[in-house]
């Protein structure tokens, strides 16, 4: 038994010169070029290599806080309508697929594992929430409709995703279009999560279904 790191290390604020730095880069470079700089540092495992994976992303992003941990190949689509909050992480090789008009928040000492993926087009992760290796979020599928084409050209139909405040979603789940898991709740690796998980549940298993309430928790009683 070891104490948590993440979610308990202190974070400083950002040195002065990276919040120059990245205003200075938002004023004078195009999205483009700015996508094209992200990559020359996206693979690095350097200090260095970190620190301008932050920088770039602060300058594109919508917002930003202290903290932010990029890892190795980290892929962002439309980061400009990713907001994070302080002390964010990302693992490396996660993917976060935003669209032109979506929106992705991450809330303070959100945790992204390595080779995580999430479709961000609407969706919420709240703060000290965190989903393990290779989870993915799903916020979307195709209709379907109709019968007579392909499904890849059927419509497809975006809904919004909430992870509340303190939840733990395990290695290699799978969080499906429209589902809200509430706080506090923890989610089995593995498990195939399609309908809304109640405070402070535990689920678990393909699909997921309740096994039982976390210890200390009594429903009706605690906040």
């Amino acid at each position: 038994m070891v104490p948590a790191v993440h979610a308990s290390r202190e974070i400083a604020p950002d040195p002065p010169h990276e919040l120059g730095l990245a205003d200075s880069l938002r004023a004078t470079y195009s999205r483009e070029a700015l996508r094209d700089l992200y990559a020359r540092f996206s693979p690095g495992d350097s200090e260095f290599d970190a620190m301008m994976r932050r920088i770039v992303f602060r300058a594109v992003a919508r917002s930003v806080g202290n903290g932010l941990r990029l890892g190795r190949s980290v892929s962002l689509l439309h980061p400009e309508t990713f907001s994070f909050g302080d002390g964010v992480f990302i693992g490396d090789q996660a993917v976060l697929q935003g669209r032109f008009d979506g929106s992705c928040t991450l809330g303070e000492r959100v945790w992204i594992g390595p080779h995580g993926y999430i479709d961000a087009r609407d969706v919420v992760m709240e703060s000290y929430s965190g989903i393990g290796p290779g989870a993915r979020i799903l916020g979307s599928a195709h209709t379907g409709i109709p019968i007579d084409v392909p499904v890849s050209q059927t419509d497809l139909d975006i809904k919004p995703v909430r992870i509340r405040e303190w939840v733990d979603v395990g290695t290699n789940a799978v969080i499906l279009p429209g589902v809200t898991i509430g706080k506090g709740a923890i989610v089995g690796a593995g498990a195939v999560v399609r309908n809304d998980v109640e405070p402070f549940a535990i689920v678990a298993g393909v699909p997921a279904r309740f096994i039982r309430w976390r210890e200390g928790y009594e429903p009706g009683l605690n906040a």
